[in-house]
């Protein structure tokens, strides 16, 4: 695709578009809570925000829309927030264009008028899913419009408790400073539930220049002229697979357990409206083996991906091939497998995720503390699942809850992010479940400020006193005004 020969141009009166119909919906709503003063003079925020990619910015927009004062961080430099420019290594999407929607209903919002007009309407037509760098070009030019200012290279490394807020520490560039917040929205994305796994046998057996998880930095012009064994089946390996064979890799043999790959994606069933709205009024035990069902049945590989692999000479499917034990040897490593001794220079780990929310350093204050699916939920016999058993029990606004009802700050902390899997389904934090999630978050942070604030709604109220006539206030009741002179006369 080539851009039109306007693009930039046309992006900003875009931009100007968008934010003309923003303004037509009462875009942004007037302040409602009133700035809180602190005796440390820290400034305190409605709503602090953790993650600055596609479910940050998104819900960003919408406090921001409602008249909340929102701050925004990320760990990842400025231009890199999400995975889309780091390790998410697909050339397009997986979700159908159609399915996407953080425009608002917003017509000039949408990534297709976005791509339109940065590449013409037969491009869009023509287009089968969405090219990831484009996406996230989309979710740049989308924050720009709203105005949205991320706080880049900041970690936060502690949520607490601090009288009736939240304080959050963060950490940039080896400097620490503290803010304070009402709520915390946690968008930290796939990997907000734990750590990439490197499997204990490989990263135990092996020095770490052998190998790399494919969910982080790989530097690809290391493999070239290489024979590199890929462990697992999902798009991860699939495009790991591809950027190696593409960076001048002799070879690339993907191994998986399993016997045949998935040939169906069970998240298209999840995408209807009413699903994907009212899952979390779901029962526990349908909510339960619902998770269980796509644990145990997964994805296949993007179709894409998948034929671009086989196409590729040096590439080799091997399934039905765990790796049973890894050794370094003079000329590589080895791995044994059930089909015998493979030997390889480098390997790619598309493992996944190790799930334990006490390795994020902004859940360490919180895991531990709030209920988990385990703590409130006994599976069928057959139906056991640790995995599944360490996410939070989260209630229906994906705030966590607190084992200890003195620990009352629990419930002010919302997790928007894979945390919430088994509560909220496996849909609710993707791209298309964005439109129909996102309300469900919003109600329950707004919610939250609302009752806070419940003791100062009747003084508020009766302080309330603008003079909507407009008249005088010395205007005594009974004063006979003459109708008939003007009513610049009668104002006076």
């Amino acid at each position: 695709m080539h851009d039109m020969p306007d693009a930039d141009p046309a992006l900003n009166r875009l931009a100007e578009a968008a934010r003309a119909d923003l303004a037509l919906l009462g875009f942004p709503a007037a302040p409602w809570s009133p700035p809180l003063a602190t005796e440390t003079g820290l400034p305190v925020d409605d709503v602090a925000i953790v993650g600055g990619g596609q479910s940050g910015i998104t819900i960003a927009a919408q406090f921001i829309w409602d008249g909340l004062s929102v701050s925004l961080f990320d760990a990842a430099p400025a231009g890199e927030e999400g995975p889309w420019t780091t390790f998410a290594r697909m050339e397009e999407l997986r979700t159908p264009k159609t399915l996407v929607g953080n425009e608002f209903n917003v017509a000039n919002l949408s990534v297709r008028r976005w791509f339109e007009t940065r590449y013409g309407e037969a491009a869009w037509q023509a287009l089968p899913r969405i090219p990831r760098t484009d996406w996230k070009a989309y979710l740049d030019w989308y924050a720009s419009v709203f105005g949205i200012r991320i706080a880049n290279e900041t970690r936060v490394i502690e949520i607490a408790p601090e009288g009736p807020l939240l304080a959050v520490t963060t950490e940039c560039r080896g400097r620490t400073e503290r803010r304070l917040a009402r709520t915390v929205v946690l968008a930290t994305g796939f990997d907000g539930a734990g750590a990439w796994q490197v499997p204990g046998f490989i990263g135990e057996a092996l020095p770490r220049h052998r190998y790399d998880h494919t969910n982080g930095p790989v530097d690809f012009t290391r493999l070239k002229g290489r024979r590199v064994g890929v462990l697992g089946h999902g798009a991860s390996a699939f495009d790991n697979a591809i950027k190696a064979l593409q960076s001048g890799a002799t070879s690339v043999d993907l191994c998986f357990r399993r016997k045949k790959l998935p040939r169906t994606n069970p998240l298209r069933a999840m995408e209807s409206p009413l699903l994907m709205t009212h899952f979390p009024e779901l029962s526990d035990l349908t909510r339960w083996q619902i998770a269980r069902f796509f644990r145990r049945s997964d994805q296949p590989p993007p179709l894409r991906s998948f034929e671009t692999a086989l196409s590729m000479q040096g590439f080799r499917l091997r399934p039905a091939t765990p790796w049973l034990a890894v050794r370094e040897v003079k000329d590589g490593v080895e791995v044994e497998t059930p089909q015998g001794v493979l030997i390889f220079d480098h390997l790619l780990l598309a493992t996944g995720l190790h799930v334990d929310p006490a390795l994020r350093p902004e859940l360490r204050n919180i895991a531990g503390r709030a209920k988990t699916w385990g703590d409130c939920f006994k599976p069928p016999m057959g139906e056991e699942d640790d995995r599944l058993a360490q996410l939070p029990y989260l209630d229906q606004h994906f705030a966590f809850e607190p084992k200890d009802p003195a620990e009352d700050w629990l419930t002010r902390i919302f997790a928007f992010n894979s945390l919430s899997a088994v509560s909220q389904g496996p849909h609710s934090t993707s791209i298309s479940g964005h439109r129909h999630a996102l309300p469900r978050l919003v109600r329950g942070v707004e919610r939250r400020l609302l009752l806070d604030r419940e003791h100062s709604l009747l003084p508020e109220l009766e302080a309330y006193s603008p003079n909507d006539l407009g008249v005088a206030e010395d205007f005594e009741e009974g004063f006979n005004l003459d109708m008939s002179q003007p009513a610049a006369a009668r104002a006076s």
